[in-house]
């Protein structure tokens, strides 16, 4: 069986999906036809239901369980790996207080960014989407007075120049108790359940053999990755791929309950399906 599959050119992506699309482990029968693109973008794919597996942000996960499963394997959730949000303005980032004239850039409507900033600084209405790589250089520039960023992003800032006004990760972690949720990797609900448990286990076995053979994907990560220091790249690896890549398990699968449930409590997301793994 031939599936679409979408996932995004980011380290942490190209490294837990390489052995499955080369072809490095057993797929049970299945091929996939990739698409890669910014998460944002997968994120309207879903939305438009163009793609039968996706990378997905959790927030945007909140409007699509209808649509979509989310697979047990294949997910960045951890502790210390939140969004940032930073400003080109060190006073301000010593003594930030967020009012109507705030002018944010976001890396995407339906980010967990823009969903970790909405519950940590509700004050903060002026919000306009920025490709995440370019949100850097626009609080740079003095085009927003502050930015948030995500991905290898939270490496460079302070070399650039950006100062922190908060880890929007350790906001959520600290006022849960559970490691955030950022993105996670779906199926589409209309595929036999066989088939979706099957993705489930080919993608566990994909992230397996990534921590076993970590030098097997380089080239792989490196071809999607030419602008970016090699030590950059690697960080991303350790910062975003973990023990829950490979499996949520019972800490992982409470964090994305807790995280569509407070979603929900607040009116941030639709109530939707409480169902939301695949079924093993």
């Amino acid at each position: 069986m031939l599936l679409t599959l979408g996932f995004s050119p980011c380290p942490n992506d190209t490294f837990i999906f390489d052995a499955l699309v080369h072809g490095r482990i057993d797929t049970e029968g299945l091929r996939f036809a990739v698409r890669l693109a910014d998460v944002e973008e997968l994120n309207r794919l879903a939305f438009a239901g163009e793609l039968d597996c996706t990378k997905l942000s959790y927030h945007a996960l909140g409007y699509l369980t209808e649509s979509y499963a989310l697979l047990n394997a294949g997910s960045a959730l951890g502790r210390g790996v939140g969004p940032l949000l930073v400003t080109a303005d060190a006073a301000l980032a010593q003594n930030f207080v967020p009012d109507a004239s705030t002018k944010t850039a976001i890396p995407g409507k339906y980010t967990t960014a823009n969903y970790l900033l909405g519950l940590a600084y509700p004050n903060l209405q002026q919000k306009e989407e920025v490709l995440f790589s370019d949100i850097e250089g626009k609080v740079l520039a003095g085009e927003f007075s502050t930015g948030v960023l995500i991905h290898e992003n939270r490496f460079t800032y302070q070399e650039r120049g950006l100062h922190k006004i908060a880890d929007l990760g350790e906001y959520w972690e600290g006022s849960t108790g559970h490691p955030i949720p950022l993105g996670g990797i779906v199926v589409r609900r209309t595929l036999p359940p066989e088939v979706q448990a099957t993705v489930d286990r080919v993608l566990a076995r994909s992230v397996r053999y990534a921590f076993d053979h970590p030098a097997a994907s380089e080239d792989y990560v490196a071809a999607h990755a030419q602008e970016m220091d090699p030590g950059v790249r690697r960080q991303h690896i350790s910062l975003y791929v973990n023990d829950y890549s490979e499996d949520l398990g019972v800490a992982g699968r409470a964090a994305v309950t807790a995280f569509l449930a407070q979603g929900k409590e607040r009116g941030v997301i639709p109530a939707g399906r409480a169902d939301v793994f695949v079924t093993r």
